[in-house]
């Protein structure tokens, strides 16, 4: 089994085992499990449903983890932002009064952490954005 996964990992190459990979897997798992918890409970306060909040952050943290791993063969575990997400159900939707609904058409159309939407590039170029922001 070992000489199966060094060859796409390069194991041997990087002086490390599967036993130890799997220890690590697992450290990684733990330590990043939390947002699994802490999220849903976040995104719940703005009355999103927990349910899914749950669903949707393990199946972007599975599916970011496996890209990255696949894509770089690097070991980096994929989690959301939870400063961002706070930020974003207690300032905006339960402080500024938002709903959820209009927080996220915002994160659309504007993005988020200073990255600008391609949304925001085809209302600049159509020349409504004046209209958006007044």
């Amino acid at each position: 089994m070992e000489e199966k996964l060094d060859r796409p990992f390069h194991l041997k190459e990087r002086g490390t085992t599967v036993k130890t990979e799997v220890l690590a897997g697992l450290t990684t798992f733990v330590t990043a499990a939390y947002v699994l918890a802490v999220n849903p409970s976040v995104m719940s306060a703005t009355g999103m449903d927990s349910g899914a909040i749950f669903t949707a952050t393990a199946l972007v943290c599975f599916l970011g983890t496996l890209v990255m791993a696949l894509l770089t063969n690097y070991p980096f575990v994929l989690v959301p932002s939870m400063g961002l997400n706070a930020y974003f159900a207690y300032t905006v939707v339960l402080g500024m009064g938002y709903s959820w609904e209009v927080a996220l058409a915002a994160i659309f159309l504007c993005g988020k952490r200073g990255k600008t939407s391609p949304m925001m590039y085809v209302l600049a170029v159509v020349s409504i954005l004046k209209y958006v922001l007044i």
